[in-house]
């Protein structure tokens, strides 16, 4: 065996051969697998081969497009038959939302370069006799879709990856990695060690174990799987002997199961509520090709649906059932790329689909092993989008409830209940007193909106039995819910829009502790922090400046404000979604020395947003510090009192109007709340939530990642133009910026006015058409309320981005006239906010 390599990938599933097939196809062919027992003996041995396109998220569906069409070259290219049935993938819709699902994932799939097709029942009839296609009101179909061998699939990788040079070493059991002083990490194997530069785990079922001999809590648990394969059936026999044509792969979405045709007969997978997690500690040492016992009556539903759309399913005998075991990570969505806090550790694990995501899944990650970043915006399945919160308990409840919601329409504002509340700021009472209607990002509860006191709907009007996944609300208290989630404008519209008036009208008060904060302390500090952000960073004491870290091509990786609080000491924030990310970057780039001190301070402070014309007035009751303009401008911040409390008071915030954002020590919240609730009664203070604060953003043109901004994006391309600066020096991505500058953008940031929307706004990812040509995508959308006006932020090509050039952007199938217009179209001038 090896003793040294490049890179050692531990895993021989699909994901893991794919990992090193695309390694050594990019160039580094010293590198080498290693499998515990025989390939495939994990999960992919069970897996049902399917190979959806279908998926809400940009970055999967990247990935998914890729290996489709990577699996058929792969037989080319080794003359090795993979298996691949091109028989298309056909998805049914029972309900309206479920064609607003499909509308807008169609659009989705436009942006992505995916072919899908509107089929009819009429049309599914007239291709397939047999399915039955009473109740059904529309379909999409994939046409580049269908079903592949697992095994064939991964034979032929592990012979594409062995001819380019890399090898595999099956039967060695990994027991240990070790990191050398000179930075490079020891395999440790029952056959030997091998020294290298990189490790990817592609462990499977095993990565809770992988975890623990890392020293890493791996955010993936699996979950039991089952499908039943039948005997064939006669009639399907004769009708495939007449030419007929074989069985697409039939998706009853709002029945919860996935139908093929196999050898004659059927496979029917049902995914089922009350489908536990196993693998909880790892398997067994001796694990290999397992399966669990079946337990047919968890599927009892789903098999009296089946039968009733593919009467054939009841007509003849079970051949086998297959119950294994499936990783999950809480949302779904497999986790690719860096470990956090590991040098040169990469993980390609938590694959609920994995072997449509094992060939895209390899190629990215070997992209941006080798060259430093990937290609495809990769943050929807970055491994650092959970964090420390995603322990085994909260894995376990929320992996069951991603299987259990494969089905589920995706709604854009949906907001899953399992496992919260988990983190809540001290005010978390106060503001659910006040009517708060909680979402959850990074584990912390923040209010969306704000109901009315009393409010709440009747949820036996709402659902409909005689479907599996109709579900558009959260769980009923006392039988009512105050939300219904939808793609279009719901009962929540009106309550959001008053909070936007009112906050734009009096003041308001919004709670954002979840903001990731880290101070940056040390000599170097300055120095360090000038490397790593494009913008220059504020030489005066006090003042804020809105920071961006690029991404090695230029594009853009992270958004901060850095504000120097005490001379050398410098408080960075930056989106609570992004915080192990963005604090794990802050890490790895950091001068080995001594002269950079990072101290991570999300759960030490809070933050208040007060924010609305008399916001000055509110406050100035509670502190003796000057609040005027020309003692505490636009952009600065100093540390205040608020009555017996104190904050760091910072004259910024992401709603266009007066206000100040408040990071106070946590344990003061509470007293700082009641102070700013009693000193604004005499303004009518009211809360407002996220949902408020989006469309408020929106008006302002305000990027977010990975919407606005992206590594698929250059910063120029964002329009952040007064925020990067080639001339201040060196800095992370400037050099490859100038480039891609030289070069000629392909994509400009714009502002769009939708017309005639009656309905339903842009939610991003639209698609957006010229003379009947696609020619960019919605970042984000949303009603401006102090315009009254629909709108969107979109990526176009430069000619296009225009003030006063029309467009026509695609909104759940039907087209709406756009016009590009100016950017922060509300007080463009920010007059309000400098007031």
């Amino acid at each position: 065996m090896e003793t040294r390599a490049k890179v050692v990938v531990v895993g021989g599933g699909v994901v893991g051969v794919s990992t090193l097939y695309h390694l050594c196809r990019k160039g580094w062919t010293d590198s080498v697998l290693i499998e515990r027992k025989e390939l495939t003996s994990g999960s992919t041995w069970h897996a049902a081969g399917l190979l959806p396109l279908f998926n809400m998220s940009y970055s999967v569906g990247q990935i998914h497009k890729y290996s489709v069409r990577f699996y058929q070259e792969l037989q080319e290219e080794t003359g090795q038959d993979v298996g691949f049935r091109k028989v298309s993938n056909v998805r049914l819709a029972r309900q309206a939302d479920r064609m607003d699902e499909y509308h807008y994932y169609a659009s989705i799939a436009k942006t992505l370069g995916i072919e899908v097709n509107w089929i009819t029942p009429d049309e599914i009839k007239a291709r397939w006799p047999y399915v039955e296609t009473d109740g059904l009101i529309g379909a999409i179909q994939h046409p580049e879709d269908g079903y592949i061998q697992p095994a064939d699939l991964t034979q032929a990788l592990a012979k594409g990856a062995r001819d380019r040079g890399g090898k595999i070493y099956r039967n060695t059991l990994v027991n240990g990695f070790e990191r050398t002083d000179d930075g490079l990490w020891v395999v440790k194997t029952d056959k030997g060690d091998i020294t290298c530069e990189h490790i990817v785990t592609a462990t499977g079922n095993f990565v809770r174990k992988t975890g623990e001999m890392l020293g890493i809590d791996i955010p993936v648990i699996p979950v039991e799987h089952q499908y039943i394969v039948t005997e064939p059936h006669p009639e399907i026999q004769k009708f495939r002997a007449g030419n007929g044509e074989e069985l697409c792969v039939l998706r009853e979405s709002d029945s919860s199961w996935y139908l093929r045709e196999e050898n004659g007969g059927l496979v029917l997978g049902p995914y089922e509520k009350g489908a536990p997690c196993c693998y909880v500690d790892g398997p067994d040492a001796d694990s290999e090709y397992e399966l669990f016992q079946e337990d047919l009556e968890r599927l009892e539903p789903h098999i009296e649906t089946a039968m009733a759309r593919l009467p054939y399913f009841g007509e003849v005998g079970i051949k086998k059932v297959y119950n294994g075991a499936i990783c999950y990570t809480p949302d779904g969505s497999p986790i690719i790329g860096p470990a956090w806090d590991l040098p040169n550790v990469w993980l390609n694990e938590g694959h609920s689909f994995g072997i449509t995501a094992a060939g895209g899944a390899g190629w990215q990650l070997a992209e941006w092993m080798v060259d430093g970043e990937p290609t495809v915006d990769m943050m929807g399945v970055d491994p650092r989008r959970f964090g420390p919160y995603a322990t085994r308990g909260y894995l376990k409840e929320k992996n069951e409830e991603a299987y259990a919601n494969v089905f589920t329409v995706h709604y854009p504002d949906e907001e899953r209940a399992a496992g919260r509340p988990l983190k809540t700021a001290p005010c978390y009472d106060r503001m659910k007193a006040l009517g708060a209607v909680f979402g959850s990002v990074y584990g912390w509860e923040r209010p969306n909106w704000f109901a009315p006191n009393g409010y709440g709907i009747d949820v036996s009007s709402l659902d409909k039995p005689d479907l599996h996944t109709v579900h558009n609300h959260p769980p009923a208290e006392n039988g009512k819910v105050r939300e219904i989630w939808s793609f279009r404008r719901s009962n929540y519209f009106e309550h959001v829009g008053n909070e936007v008036k009112h906050v734009h009208e009096n003041v308001g008060l919004l709670d954002m502790s979840a903001f990731a904060k880290m101070e940056v302390s040390g000599p170097g500090a300055r120095d360090y922090l000038d490397r790593i952000l494009a913008n220059r960073i504020p030489k005066k004491q006090g003042r804020i400046g809105l920071c961006h870290m690029l991404s090695l091509n230029g594009g853009v990786r992270s958004e901060f404000t850095v504000y120097e609080w005490a001379p050398g000491r410098f408080y960075l924030v930056s989106a609570g979604a992004f915080e192990r990310h963005d604090h794990d970057y802050l890490y790895k780039l950091a001068p080995s020395d001594g002269s950079v001190t990072l101290r991570p301070i999300t759960q030490k402070y809070g933050v208040l947003v007060l924010a609305g014309p008399k916001s000055r007035d509110v406050l100035q009751k509670l502190t003796d510090t000057d609040l005027s303009n020309d003692t505490f401008g636009w952009l600065s911040g100093k540390p205040i009192s608020v009555g017996t409390a104190s904050a760091h008071a910072l004259r910024v915030n992401f709603v266009g109007e007066l206000g100040w954002e408040l990071h106070h020590p946590i344990e003061m919240q509470n007293i700082i709340f009641d102070l700013l609730m009693d000193a604004g009664a005499e303004f009518d203070i009211k809360p407002f939530g996220i949902r408020a604060m989006d469309a408020m953003r929106v008006e302002k043109s305000y990027r977010l990642i990975p919407r606005e901004m992206s590594i698929e994006y250059s910063a120029y391309e964002s329009g952040l133009h007064r925020f990067v600066h080639p001339n201040k020096g060196e800095f992370i991505g400037r050099d490859a910026l100038v480039e891609w500058q030289q070069k000629g953008f392909k994509n400009a940031f714009a502002t769009l006015e939708v017309h005639d929307i009656t309905d339903t706004d842009a939610r991003g990812n639209e698609a957006i058409y010229k003379d009947g040509e696609m020619v960019g995508r919605a970042t984000s959308g949303n009603y401006g309320w102090r315009l009254g006006k629909s709108l969107a932020l979109a990526m176009v090509p430069p000619d296009l981005a225009e003030i006063g050039k029309t467009v026509e952007i695609e909104i759940l199938g039907k087209m709406h006239p756009a016009t590009v217009i100016e950017e922060s179209p509300f007080d463009p001038d920010n007059e309000r906010l400098r007031a």
